[in-house]
């Protein structure tokens, strides 16, 4: 573990982890937030893990009632991710990252 890895899996985070950890990969912690629904998670994937992976995995945990994927988008350090197919290294995630992910438009208040 290094040095960032208690703030992906201490701030304000669910107890579980998920994991998409695959054989022959590093495994990264990934903190992946959502702030329309005021929730965090921890992730524990693989280098080579894709984006979109990441992105289904935590959409299922976070808000399964999401209408479509194609409506939310990734973020990595401000900016949107714009090849989901990419692994997270490529993308250029670091073990210890926090992605937000959010609907691409702004939802009314109902």
């Amino acid at each position: 573990m290094t040095a960032v890895a208690p703030l992906v899996s201490g701030v304000r985070v669910r107890p579980v982890s998920i994991s998409l950890s695959r054989a022959g990969g590093d495994i990264m912690s990934i903190r992946v937030e959502m702030p329309e629904v005021w929730d965090a998670i921890r992730i524990e994937a693989s280098s080579s893990t894709t984006v979109a992976e990441l992105k289904r995995a935590a959409l299922g945990e976070l808000y399964p009632e999401a209408p479509s994927d194609g409506n939310v988008v990734m973020k990595l350090r401000g900016f949107e991710v714009l090849d989901e197919h990419a692994s997270l290294l490529d993308a250029g995630a670091l073990d210890g990252s926090c992605f937000l992910m959010s609907f691409r438009r702004r939802r009314p208040v109902r």
